[in-house]
């Protein structure tokens, strides 16, 4: 009989696909982020010229950004399918609220560019405002739910006051990573506005950070024992100083009217809450009852998968790398499609 493949004598496969599964749901978060700040930020632009560079700044990227949410899911069945099999019920309406949301974005992205009568465009320039706010909503809500424990006997548990002020923050979240895109893909008037949008924003985005690092460790004693607990508070106080240090970098360079250093920044910030967030839920699966270890699927399973991430995720990132390269620089007011 021919032995399986199995590498699981030399690799944690269970930790590497955890950690496949982490960045793949972190490229989401901030690729797909900014195009869906943007549509969040669209009805309130001073212009129909500048709806239209906005939609043109994120018109190269909006759909090949969505490939990072299909490998997460895609993933989380393969490498995890327990997980799966809890977290996927217990989120269905949440889930599917969100994918309405992206396809009346998408839908909305297509018709804004077909249509001639102005009316008609109104419409689906509030089509893809509301369907990029649902969606960002229902992902904060459901990330929210995810860090305090999933309860697969309540299909109604994601539904609580502390996943409904993380679905408020993850859309100012958005706000930010999109207002900051736009400083740096537009100019003259929408870039102006873009500026003075982020420097608001980004008051709301600073006090939602600080109620979520003051709420979360009431949420479960082992997310305030990872934190407080001596020696921990030493090593991790790390990211909150950074935290606050990368906001203070952010306002004063917002102030300089820098056009790169904003976004970069902004993208550090989601780095570390993110980073925050993996160390209050390692090594769980699902949180602080399944490990990654418990919920993983067979060690020759795994193997297989390894081969395939091993080949694809390099040429998902290079084909991802490439095309923003070719669509680099400012964008403009004129039909793309």
């Amino acid at each position: 009989m021919t032995q399986m493949l199995d590498f699981s004598n030399f690799l944690n496969l269970p930790l590497i696909f955890g950690g496949v599964l982490a960045l793949a749901i972190f490229l989401y978060v901030l690729l797909d982020g900014f195009d869906l700040g943007v549509g969040i930020l669209f009805p309130f632009a001073p212009s129909d010229e500048c709806r239209s560079k906005m939609m043109n700044s994120v018109a190269p990227f909006w759909d090949g950004n969505e490939t990072w949410l299909v490998l997460g899911g895609g993933g989380l069945l393969a490498a995890f399918p327990f997980a799966y099999s809890i977290i996927m019920p217990t989120f269905y309406i949440p889930i599917i609220l969100m994918l309405l949301g992206l396809i009346f974005r998408g839908v909305a992205f297509e018709f804004r560019f077909k249509t001639t009568s102005r009316n008609e465009q109104k419409i689906w320039d509030y089509s893809f405002h509301f369907g990029s706010l649902i969606a960002a909503f229902f992902q904060g809500v459901m990330l929210g739910s995810f860090i305090q424990g999933v309860d697969a006997g309540n299909r109604w548990n994601w539904l609580n006051a502390f996943s409904l002020m993380t679905g408020i923050a993850m859309i100012f979240g958005y706000a930010l990573i999109g207002s900051t895109w736009l400083i740096m893909k537009t100019h003259d008037k929408t870039q102006d506005w873009a500026r003075h949008v982020a420097y608001y924003v980004l008051t709301f985005v600073a006090f939602f950070i600080a109620l979520v690092s003051l709420w979360t460790p009431f949420l479960n004693e082992q997310i305030s024992d990872r934190w407080f607990a001596v020696p921990n508070i030493y090593y991790l106080s790390v990211i909150p100083i950074l935290t606050l240090v990368t906001l203070i970098c952010l306002i004063r360079s917002l102030l300089a009217k820098k056009e790169v250093q904003p976004f970069c920044l902004t993208i550090f910030l989601f780095v570390l809450c993110y980073a925050g967030l993996a160390i209050t839920l390692f090594p769980y699966a699902i949180p602080y009852q399944v490990t990654f270890e418990n919920a993983a699927a067979s060690p020759q399973s795994l193997s297989f998968l390894f081969v395939g991430v091993a080949i694809i995720l390099p040429v998902i990132l290079c084909y991802t790398a490439f095309s923003y390269w070719v669509f680099r620089g400012k964008a403009s007011h004129e039909k793309m499609y």
